[in-house]
């Protein structure tokens, strides 16, 4: 069943979040992960807007999803962000 992970990224300074952004990618293909939406232009039609930058990413299972966050390669990734951005994910899973 495919799992859908969530990000929404409040960021302070893009500059150094695109170096996060550029390594990611890889290795998210790694582990079957494929972005549907990365951030860009949002209408909101209800509620206030938090300014928060929306990831979403499909995965093969919540199992991969898992396996991509806590891998090495992503961990070393994390440190991109660091200062540049608090974020928070959330993994679900998704109906066929």
């Amino acid at each position: 069943m495919p799992a859908y992970l969530i990000v929404r990224a409040q960021v302070h300074d893009m500059a150094q979040y695109r170096q996060y952004m550029q390594k990611t990618p890889a290795i998210l293909a790694t582990y079957g992960g494929e972005f549907l939406v990365r951030g860009g232009e949002k209408v909101v039609l209800e509620g206030a807007d938090s300014g928060e930058r929306i990831v979403l990413i499909r995965f093969p299972n919540a199992q991969a999803a898992q396996a991509m966050y806590n891998s090495p390669e992503y961990q070393a990734a994390i440190k991109l962000r660091d200062g540049a951005a608090e974020a928070s994910f959330i993994v679900m899973e998704g109906i066929e």
